[in-house]
């Protein structure tokens, strides 16, 4: 088949632009190092930085008593009369500190939705939740409020660091979801105006308590 002059001198530039390699335009870009600096303090720090910078509620506890003693507060503060809750481990450590807020209300009912979590990413401040909890899918995402409750030997510092431990724990086979919630549900689609509480919660709330 005859080829065009004009079309022979398209393909003979793409051959010779083909042959020459091209010079890497951000070289600080590639190889396998990390972008991100390493932590500079420590990983409770730095999660409730990050958290807090997103328009989440923050509030750190010693021990189980001091955590329902802060859920207590919030609650009352707060008017929660309908406190939703699926996990019956959570509930019953809780009843043992004498915190029994919870209501035997429908999720989509609920002023507010108490879980707790898998891990805790400290870099970006986001809470890690999947499939394989008790609280399921739904819970985190359907309330109005949503209150976690997390441990600080729970907290890693990247996201890559939160997935390999997803994969240790669940020896590979991961769970059919994984959420990473990072502060309340907003979006600027419409006019560019920042909304919160559309796709998702209104307020997040992270109770960290220690345990090291």
């Amino acid at each position: 088949m005859k080829v065009s002059s004009a079309k022979e001198n398209i393909l003979k530039k793409i051959r010779q632009a083909l042959s020459q390699s091209t010079p890497i335009p951000f070289p600080q870009s590639e190889g396998h190092h990390s972008v991100f600096t390493p932590a500079t303090q420590d990983p409770e720090i730095e999660f409730a930085e990050q958290f807090t910078k997103l328009q989440g509620k923050f509030i750190f506890c010693v021990d189980h008593r001091e955590l329902a003693d802060q859920l207590k507060a919030l609650v009352v503060h707060s008017d929660l009369t309908k406190l939703y809750c699926r996990e019956d481990q959570l509930k019953a450590l809780l009843k043992e500190h004498a915190f029994d807020a919870f209501s035997p209300v429908e999720l989509k009912d609920c002023d507010a939705a108490v879980t707790t979590c898998e891990l805790l990413i400290a870099r970006t401040g986001s809470i890690v939740m999947s499939a394989g909890q008790v609280s399921g899918r739904t819970v985190s995402v359907y309330a109005p409020i949503h209150i976690c409750i997390a441990y600080t030997d729970q907290l890693v510092y990247d996201i890559r660091d939160g997935l390999v431990a997803l994969k240790e724990k669940y020896q590979g086979q991961l769970p059919s979801l994984i959420t990473f919630a990072t502060g309340p549900s907003r979006t600027a689609d419409i006019e560019k105006t920042l909304v919160v509480g559309v796709h998702g919660p209104k307020e997040v709330y992270l109770f960290l308590v220690d345990r090291h």
